[in-house]
């Protein structure tokens, strides 16, 4: 096969954008990726300056540059340690990765750029950045509060040395910070491991997929990223709610809601519930008339949100899960139902403590505290749950709230 032939194949058929320049920095070959990433064909570029590829204020110092690299050519990448762009036909911005090459064919040196858009994996570490950063400022404030509070408990025990019932009484209280803040610190690197590892790995392959026939698979790795994105935003608002409370910052905010004002609301949450639903799983709400009932609206929808991701969770696919309320004896009550993997008798009596988790639900993520802060919401309505449970027999949460 003619050598030219075998060149023009590999160069148009590349999976990454080539383009080919003179030593006076005039495009002379441009291959199809590069036209499909750029939106120019073949015959706009021949003969034009590499820099119309440039934004315009990179266009001077590419200048420089490109001159360094004739006089000096090496094989190498391309802006090391910094950041790189490149502009499309319509004047859009995008970051790329660029490889150098060069050849001479008689007195004439040419260089070849490799080029790959990297739009997809520079999107995917900002939001894992991001997360990051989260992550930090919450350390950070935990820090401050256990510090805080460590503080003001030496004072209370210089001023209780008197008292020996009392002196030990704050050593307890200072044990149990402590045991918080190491059971939080062992509790999030290991609930942030997993999905910090799957954003990693999916970060790292988005980039290898370059072609217009890869779109799924980029598109399944995105999906994980925001998948573990979601779980670690699940965590930090335990934990965020967990803080709010122990610093008695929740508001109660008791209202009177109609019947179809309480319906409307419900239906909300159930519906929010769509994108965690295994398949085949359906939320089935059953009610009554109940007229009026009060409650603070906002703790109550956190409450039914996170019993209803509960039962999701621990319940296998094609089940349904039972959304029922009612009035009885001037109690509001609702129930949720579930045909999950059930609790035992063992479990179901600390199931409502920090940071508890079932013997069976091990293996499933989750921090121990989802139900812990419903039983405190609750509390702060005047509420209460209980809960009927048998392994591999279902459950059932029941709330009932006075009026």
């Amino acid at each position: 096969m003619d050598n030219r032939y075998q060149f023009e194949a590999v160069f148009n058929y590349a999976t990454i954008g080539m383009i080919i320049a003179d030593s006076k920095g005039m495009i002379t070959q441009f291959n199809r990726f590069a036209e499909t990433q750029f939106g120019y064909s073949e015959e706009e570029v021949i003969g034009k300056s590499i820099e119309m590829l440039l934004p315009s204020d990179l266009k001077e110092k590419h200048t420089h540059y490109r001159n360094q690299f004739i006089n000096n050519p090496t094989n190498r990448p391309m802006g090391v340690g910094r950041d790189l762009f490149a502009k499309r036909r319509d004047h859009t911005v995008f970051p790329v990765e660029i490889s150098l090459s060069h050849f001479r064919k008689g007195d004439e040196s040419f260089v070849i750029a490799f080029i790959i858009d990297i739009s997809i994996r520079k999107k995917a570490e900002a939001e894992l950045s991001e997360s990051a950063h989260r992550i930090k400022i919450i350390n950070t404030e935990l820090e401050q509060k256990i510090d805080s509070r460590t503080k003001m408990l030496k004072e209370t025990l210089a001023e209780l040395v008197a008292s020996k019932d009392d002196l030990y009484k704050a050593l307890k209280k200072e044990r149990e910070l402590g045991d918080l803040k190491s059971r939080f610190v062992t509790l999030a690197s290991h609930e942030f491991r997993t999905p910090l590892s799957t954003i990693l790995s999916s970060a790292s392959l988005i980039g290898k997929y370059n072609m217009e026939e890869d779109a799924p698979k980029r598109q399944k790795h995105v999906d994980r990223i925001k998948e573990a994105v979601g779980n670690m935003r699940d965590i930090l608002e335990d934990f965020l709610s967990l803080g709010k409370l122990e610093e008695g910052q929740i508001d109660i905010n008791m209202e009177l809601l109609t019947n179809e004002e309480l319906k409307e609301e419900l239906h909300r949450v159930v519906n929010s519930m769509d994108q965690l639903h295994k398949p085949g799983q359906k939320i089935q709400l059953e009610s009554t008339d109940v007229g009026e009932v009060r409650v603070d609206k906002k703790l109550m929808v956190s409450v039914i949100s996170n019993l209803l991701s509960n039962a999701i969770k621990f319940s296998p696919n094609n089940s349904s899960i039972h959304l029922k309320y009612e009035k009885v004896n001037n109690n509001f009550l609702f129930a949720v139902t579930d045909s999950g993997i059930g609790i035992s008798a063992e479990d179901q009596q600390h199931l409502f403590e920090r940071f508890f988790r079932a013997k069976n639900a091990s293996n499933i993520q989750g921090t121990g505290l989802g139900l812990n802060i419903v039983s405190k919401y609750l509390e702060l309505m005047g509420g209460k749950i209980s809960c009927k449970s048998a392994i591999n027999e279902g459950t059932t949460f029941i709330i009932e709230i006075p009026q």
